[in-house]
């Protein structure tokens, strides 16, 4: 997130009371982000998929462990459901007259008659004090599918003010990327929004954005999640202590990932960040050089180009993010999409409709809390190239 919306913001060559980071010897010693070769696949480039028959049988164990303990291994295997009633207790076929009666295939209580987008029965929703604050691991895989690959969770700071489905999409292309270009797995994703004390127009109050980022993400997607504690904190937090965060919660804390041998892994954390934001990095005085060594040297960025920005040549022009350059890694938008938040809360302003442009449950929620109605924003701001 852009330093200069801290209301407290002091330029980095005046600040002598930086808030230190988390020291190199507590941050995972991980690979760096970087392209592979196609002799590195270790299979016949040529080769056919497997067989789906194949692949069922894996995907049959993971069912009895229950479905909210891990992250499906593929970004299109959805979760059904999350209710323990439904995966301890399933409906069993009944015999009537000699006539065997199958069960139905999806079975609909009537404490779930809402909107698909919802928040699935039997996740926690993340707290709104510190105080009962737990960091969300529903969909945090435990173990490697893959031994030969590093670990690796992505993480979004943002406003989120609304989320839209360009930042789910950020996620999924994401994913793709590094599916496609390095040889890391993803074992879960993050947003993380801002506090009430980033000093932004536009910006609902926190507890707001938290829910709507759960109601956007948690029965749309089977691996992203929201933590509250950026959020949650009286001051604005810098993006590199947001990084530590999460390094301290997964590595620190939980001692990273296991592998098929039980071993333990230290897990890789990125950042995942808009062209827009990477260009504000190269602006004097915005960032301290510290916190981009930070950022961009122990953990690594993942940048999704937006239309009409030149990321890898400010990446070619920028000292440190040249300097950590085999720890960044620019995503191509293959379809441009250019949804923004601040269109959405303008569009919301002048009653005019947001349908396909964010997830019918945040719509809903944004109306029944009268979001965003009775708010100005400058001209600037809205026509921005940079808007959020």
């Amino acid at each position: 997130m852009d330093p200069t919306n801290d209301p407290n913001f002091t330029p980095p060559s005046l600040n002598r009371n930086i808030e230190p980071t988390a020291p190199l010897s507590e941050i995972p010693s991980n690979a760096p982000i970087q392209p592979f070769v196609l002799a590195d696949l270790g299979d016949s480039v040529d080769a056919p998929p497997p067989h789906p028959s194949l692949s069922e049988v894996g995907e049959d164990k993971n069912k009895e462990k229950g479905l909210e303990s891990r992250i499906p291994r593929k970004h299109t295997d959805l979760s059904t459901s999350s209710s323990e009633e439904e995966e301890n207790h399933p409906e069993k076929p009944i015999n009537k007259g000699g006539k065997l009666i199958l069960p139905p295939t999806a079975k609909v209580r009537s404490s779930q008659i809402a909107d698909l987008e919802e928040v699935p029965h039997g996740i926690q929703r993340q707290a709104k004090s510190l105080d009962k604050y737990q960091f969300p691991t529903h969909r945090l895989a435990t173990t490697l599918s893959e031994d030969n690959k590093y670990p690796l969770v992505i993480v979004a700071c943002g406003s989120f003010s609304p989320i839209t489905y360009l930042h789910l999409r950020m996620f999924e292309m994401a994913l793709d990327a590094i599916n496609e270009q390095t040889k890391f797995e993803v074992i879960g994703g993050y947003y993380s929004p801002v506090s009430d004390n980033y000093k932004k127009q536009g910006l609902a109050p926190s507890h707001h954005r938290v829910r709507m980022c759960e109601l956007a993400c948690e029965r749309t997607s089977s691996w992203l999640m929201v933590d509250a504690w950026e959020s949650l904190q009286n001051k604005y937090t810098r993006t590199a202590l947001v990084l530590d965060h999460f390094n301290e919660e997964i590595n620190i804390k939980r001692g990273g990932i296991r592998d098929s041998n039980g071993e333990k892994r230290g897990v890789k954390i990125m950042l995942l960040a808009g062209g827009d934001l990477i260009e504000s990095m190269g602006e004097p005085d915005v960032w301290a050089d510290q916190d981009l060594h930070h950022i961009l040297g122990k953990y690594g960025c993942l940048i999704v180009e937006r239309t009409g920005a030149d990321v890898r040549s400010f990446l070619l022009s920028h000292d440190i993010m040249y300097e950590h350059r085999r720890n960044v890694l620019v995503i191509k938008q293959l379809i441009y999409n250019d949804i923004s938040s601040t269109k959405i809360r303008l569009f919301i302003r002048r009653g005019m409709s947001v349908q396909y442009l964010l997830p019918n449950s945040v719509i809903r929620y944004i109306q029944e809390h009268k979001l965003y109605i009775n708010e100005t924003e400058p001209v600037k701001q809205v026509m921005s190239d940079k808007a959020d």
